[in-house]
Formats: structure tokens, C-alpha cells, sequence
């Protein structure tokens, strides 16, 4: 195989590309090349197939015929060729005579060739793929057979989680969507998912209504409309779908609720800032699992490393397909306490630091006091600096920085793997 192609392939599709869900859809694969084996069994357990059934055969087009002679088709058939153009044409030909209309079939071909290509669209094929492929570049082309075209691209989803209570996660979430949303003009929802003690309206100083619980309550109702007026805005380009912060309502989340709004969302503005309140709940681990990325915010402390390296090995396992997630070290060296050096804290979780934020009670505490952004109140702060880095870094905007040992914005980044 030649991996410095795959590794490119990976690159554009793992880098600022938003690869949709498949819906529930049935898909029989017919390969002629282990490695394409490979990457269609790697796609067929990615977390944006869970709601997809795949099915995987050796034959090719000719093995696809034989099969479906007595056989109905699934919704898509995915055929792998390394034959010439005429026989590739000829093999098509007879697959469809015993295709359904409505079946797509997709090809993966080992020719470059658009003479080839343009025969197959007017033969009916959905697309062509020439090898090899990875498996995200499978999952988009799948998706895309089922997306409006004309529907505008999917927004980002960020979910910014902390390593325990009170390490920041919260404020690092707020602050990065007002700067993506005040200095990189993007249109941004923050979205609070602690419904009893949320600080999003605290920390914009806005009087919020019950955005996110109403949301909760009827996901079956969510669209563009009523999210609309659900959301508290903020500014041109900034939006909140606060949680109530109150403990008068007891809440029963389902997974299904999440994933409505958060793709309704998803639908409306490029960045989604999900702030994700340190707890443990199937929807919980729903939402990490199918962010576009994770931000986990941790302290040095024995607690925090635990539960970041439980939170890292989960999220390893479940997404191996996505990035590594963004680790941000925060309130390192506050006076007299005894922390873990921030070095052996990354080399036990395996993970390099994105940032490394210095302890800075004075521009902290003001900005929670006053309803204020970091920048905002000390737009020279090395915090607000940080906060600048993460969220440049998040939407590949990376600008060359100072370093100091209290800013290493991109080691993290020179370190992420697959």
C-alpha cells in the first residue's frame, strides 16, 4: 500500500472536514483487495456508522451479480474492480440488470481514468473512488449519497469537557466561543448542557431563559424555528442555548435528544461550543463520543490525571478514527500547592499538552465577578492569549506565537495521532 497516499487521504478528510452520519441504511461491500477490506471494516464500526449495517464479501462486481441474482439489493452496494475500462463497463452493465431503482452502487476502481468515470454516471454508478481509500473518505462519499446537495455544510461540534469540578472547562468553553465568534467571525452557539448549575449566562451577564431544558423536553419539535427562539444572543455571530441553572426541574436526558439538537444546531452555524458539565451519564458519553472534537480541561492534581487518562484511554477506544483529544493544562503553579509536573502528568496520559495556562486568580476572578471574557478584562493576559491559541487551533487558523513554559500551543498538535 502506498501509505504516504493513504496518510495524505487521511489528512484531508480528518483535518477541517465534517464527515455527516449515515442513516439507517444496509450496505453490502464486494472487495477484490485485502487492504480495502481493511479500511471498509475500519468505516464499518466508525462511530458515524453505528446506525448503518454492513455486510463484507470477497468477488467484486461479479461476485455483487452473482449474489444478487437471488438475492434482493440493499440500499448500497459497494463493488471494488482492478480490471480494465471494458470489463469494468461490461461488469456494470449486468449488475444492473439485477440492481432495485432505488439501490446506489458505489465503485472503487484502480483506474484514473475520466473517460471511465463519465461512462459510469451515465450507466447510473452514484460515484467512483479510485484506490486505495480510507475509511473516512468512505463514510463521506456514503453519507453524501443521502444529503441534500443543496444543503449548506455542517458546523463543527466542540465538546469541552473537564477533568473533575472546578479545573475551568466551563470558562475555557465560554471564552473560546466569544473569541471564535468576536475576533475570527464565525457564527457560534455555545451550548450549556448543565442543566442545574450552568454559568453560561453568568458569564455573558445575560438574562437566559430555559434554552437547553426546553430544547430537552421536546427534541420530537426542533427546527430551525423554534431553536431560534430558544436561543439568547450575544452578539452578531454569537448565540446561547443556556441551561436554566436552577434545581426546581428534575431532567431525564435520552441520547436520541442530544443528537436531534446538536445536529439541528450543527445545521444553522459552523462552531458548536458544547460545554459538558463533569458528570457521568450514557448521553454524556453520547455527546464526547460524537463531537466533531474533544477539549478536556485538567488541573495537576492525582484526581485530574486519573479520570483525564480514563477519559483519554474511553475516547482512544470508541473514536479510532479521530484525533487524539486537545489537552489543556490549567491553573498550573498555584502557590504552595504540590502538583504533578506538567511534563509527567502528559507522559502518563500519553497525550502532550495543546496549552499549558498559568494560575491567574486576579484575571480570572474579575471576569467571573464582572461577566466578562478573559479578553475583556486584560486583553494583554497570557489566559486571554491561551484562549486566542485554542481557539485558532480549532479552526486551523494557527498563527506563530511566543512561547514560555506556560504556553505550549503546539506541541500538542505535532504530537496528535490518528
Amino acid at each position: 500500500m502506498n501509505h504516504a497516499m493513504m496518510n495524505s487521504q487521511y489528512d484531508a478528510y480528518a483535518g477541517q472536514k465534517v464527515v455527516a452520519l449515515v442513516p439507517h441504511i444496509n450496505i453490502r461491500a464486494f472487495c477484490e483487495d485485502p487492504h480495502t477490506v481493511e479500511a471498509v471494516q475500519a468505516a464499518s464500526i466508525d462511530r458515524r456508522m453505528a446506525r448503518a449495517h454492513v455486510q463484507i464479501h470477497m468477488g467484486g462486481i461479479a461476485g455483487a451479480v452473482q449474489v444478487f441474482q437471488a438475492e434482493l439489493t440493499p440500499n448500497v452496494v459497494l463493488v471494488e474492480t482492478t480490471a480494465n475500462r471494458e470489463t469494468i463497463l461490461s461488469g456494470l452493465a449486468q449488475l444492473a440488470q439485477v440492481c432495485g431503482p432505488e439501490t446506489k452502487v458505489v465503485v472503487i476502481g484502480h483506474l484514473n481514468d475520466i473517460i471511465l468515470y463519465r461512462e459510469m454516471m451515465r450507466l447510473g454508478v452514484s460515484d467512483y473512488i479510485v484506490a486505495p481509500v480510507h475509511q473516512l473518505q468512505l463514510i463521506d462519499v456514503i453519507a453524501g449519497l443521502f444529503q441534500d446537495p443543496g444543503a449548506k455544510p455542517l458546523g463543527r461540534i466542540f465538546a469541552f469537557v473537564g477533568s473533575k469540578g472546578g479545573v475551568g472547562s466551563s470558562t475555557l468553553a465560554h471564552n473560546v466561543g466569544w473569541y471564535m465568534s468576536r475576533q475570527l467571525h464565525t457564527d457560534t452557539v455555545i451550548t450549556d448542557f448543565d442543566l442545574a448549575f450552568g454559568t453560561a449566562g453568568l458569564n455573558f451577564n445575560q438574562e437566559t431563559s430555559q434554552g437547553i431544558a426546553d430544547a430537552l423536553s421536546q427534541p420530537d419539535r426542533i427546527d430551525q424555528t423554534l431553536l431560534d427562539r430558544l436561543l439568547t444572543k450575544c452578539g452578531d455571530k454569537l448565540s446561547l442555548l443556556a441551561s436554566p441553572g436552577a434545581l426546581d426541574r428534575d431532567f431525564h436526558v435520552e441520547e436520541s435528544s442530544v443528537e436531534v439538537i446538536l445536529n439541528t444546531v450543527r445545521n444553522s452555524v459552523p462552531c458548536v461550543i458544547v460545554d459538558v458539565p463533569n458528570m457521568w451519564a450514557p448521553w454524556i458519553k453520547y455527546t464526547l463520543l460524537h463531537a466533531d472534537e474533544v477539549v478536556i480541561t485538567a488541573t495537576p492534581e492525582l484526581a485530574s490525571l486519573r479520570n483525564t487518562k480514563n477519559l483519554v484511554d474511553l475516547l482512544k477506544q470508541a473514536r479510532p478514527n479521530d484525533a487524539l483529544p486537545r489537552l489543556v493544562m490549567n491553573q498550573v503553579g498555584i502557590p504552595k500547592r504540590t502538583e504533578i509536573p506538567v511534563g509527567d502528568f502528559a507522559k502518563a496520559i500519553n497525550v502532550e499538552p495543546a496549552l499549558t495556562i498559568a494560575y491567574d486568580a486576579q484575571t480570572f476572578g474579575a471576569a467571573a465577578s464582572n461577566g466578562q471574557m478573559l479578553a475583556e478584562v486584560s486583553a494583554k493576559a497570557k489566559a486571554a492569549d491561551a484562549v486566542a491559541t485554542l481557539a485558532q487551533m480549532l479552526l486551523g487558523q494557527e498563527k506563530p506565537i511566543k512561547t514560555s513554559k506556560f504556553s505550549l500551543p503546539f506541541a500538542g498538535k505535532l504530537l496528535r495521532k490518528k
